[in-house]
């Protein structure tokens, strides 16, 4: 008769008891109920919906948080609910062991503001439309002209460059839209205007026109210019 060791008999019996209290604990936090609720922003940028708003999404279909037990909890719907909003790009939602919800908001980043006859909204950089915020307003190029399906990825291609570039994001004000399908674009700090033509050879362009910037500063002519043509891709042809 073989005889029982007494270390497996302490092994089963341990691992017995952290299964019950695994279970136990389990259990007791999945009925505790959801004490507050706590929002923060990812990133830098301002707020364009406010901590607010984003409180009364996550408690919207609740009677009020206080009264929600943390196992009755469907995070993924509470996710889904705040990715419907069209200020927002995602969102991560928690339960933590104390009992508060929590939210991390990543915003979505306009890159330029339309305004035509459809009205006035802003592009994000996934090239979605993104209303405007009555909390805040991004300092972003103000476009104006037709937008269709036509020339959309061309133009968010063009504005994620300036965007991303911290002279063009600085220098660039406005975007206008030709019926050619051609684009003129305005500076902050001085009167002439940039042909840039189509969206084709985007970063040459650029490219030619912060080498003009830097050249007409050292020569004082800048301000003496009415018309910078970057359509040639190489050359810069400058009209007083």
């Amino acid at each position: 008769m073989r005889k029982i060791k007494w270390t497996d008999v302490r092994l089963v019996l341990m691992l017995g008891v952290m299964i019950f209290l695994y279970s136990f604990s389990s259990k007791r936090n999945g009925t505790r109920k959801i004490v507050k609720t706590d929002v923060a922003f990812t990133g830098e940028n301002n707020p364009f919906i406010t901590h607010e708003t984003v409180n009364n999404l996550l408690i919207q279909n609740f009677n009020g948080a206080s009264t929600i037990r943390k196992d009755k909890l469907d995070l993924n719907s509470l996710e889904h609910t705040l990715d419907s909003n069209k200020m927002i790009e995602k969102v991560e939602v928690y339960a933590t062991i104390d009992g508060t919800l929590k939210a991390l908001v990543t915003q979505k980043t306009p890159i330029a503001r339309v305004s035509n006859e459809k009205g006035s909204y802003y592009i994000d950089y996934q090239g979605e439309e993104m209303p405007l915020s009555e909390t805040y307003t991004a300092r972003v190029p103000l476009l104006s002209g037709e937008v269709n399906d036509e020339n959309k990825a061309g133009l968010v291609e063009i504005f994620r460059k300036i965007h991303d570039d911290d002279f063009l994001k600085k220098n660039i004000t406005g975007v206008q839209i030709l019926p050619t399908g051609s684009m003129i674009m305005t500076n902050r700090n001085y009167d002439y205007r940039i042909l840039f033509g189509k969206s084709i050879n985007a970063d040459k362009k650029f490219n030619n026109y912060k080498a003009f910037y830097q050249h007409a500063l050292k020569d004082t002519l800048i301000g003496e210019y009415k018309l910078i043509n970057l359509k040639f891709t190489q050359q810069v042809v400058c009209t007083k």
